[in-house]
């Protein structure tokens, strides 16, 4: 099972990767992940990452994301497959990790494009408060504090983060739009894309997206 996840900020294609990598006891793959770790323990690899400031959202050069993939998926523990969050981006990248899969005479089983309506994303972020003393996360509508506006734990003053507000949220959409459709497309043309609606609840997403995979490795084998 080897998967490729596409999908905006706030449509849960995080949580979704994590639950379908333990359903086939596979890794998650997140090349981000990955650079944080490595600049938090100091490594040579880690400083080398650093020179990017991929804290201020800046892109790690494909070859150096390419190596890390490439590295990474050649573990003991990627044999059964894996599941990429946050790889390819772009369609450079994705005939790179073709290029990949072809010298390891393996495939991919499917990329996943989880999808929602825009404004049900936006409710997402512009409903979420945040505790500015211990970092504790509630959502206004899905889960609310005990007392409207205070944190549960501490009682400080919620907060809403900058770029939680809806003009951003919806601007932050369109970039990943816009980004985003040459994968599609790529993924489209080899018919290895599926669209996920990412819009009810988790359990229910996660149901679609087993019955989904289970019904296209059938056809593959």
């Amino acid at each position: 099972m080897i998967l490729v996840l596409l999908g905006p900020p706030g449509v849960g294609k995080g949580t979704q990767g994590t639950r379908v990598a333990v359903h086939y006891d596979v890794p998650t793959i997140s090349t981000g992940a990955i650079f944080r770790e490595a600049v938090a323990r100091g490594t040579e690899f880690g400083r080398q990452i650093q020179r990017y400031r991929i804290d201020r959202g800046e892109f790690v050069p494909d070859e150096v994301v390419v190596g890390t993939v490439r590295a990474r998926i050649s573990e003991a523990d990627c044999i059964g497959g894996f599941v990429l969050d946050g790889f390819p981006r772009t369609a450079p990248q994705a005939d790179a990790l073709q290029h990949i899969l072809d010298e390891q005479k393996r495939s991919l089983t499917a990329c996943l494009d989880f999808e929602a309506d825009t404004e049900l994303l936006v409710n997402r972020f512009s409903g979420r408060r945040v505790c500015p003393r211990d970092g504790s996360t509630y959502h206004v509508e899905m889960q609310p504090p005990r007392q409207a506006g205070l944190c549960d734990l501490c009682h400080a003053q919620l907060e809403m983060r900058p770029d939680d507000a809806p003009e951003i949220v919806r601007r932050r959409l369109e970039v990943y739009a816009e980004k985003t459709r040459p994968l599609i497309d790529y993924y489209s043309a080899l018919g290895l894309l599926y669209t996920i609606d990412a819009s009810p609840e988790p359990e229910t997403v996660f149901s679609q997206v087993i019955a989904l995979l289970t019904e296209v490795r059938r056809k593959q084998v």
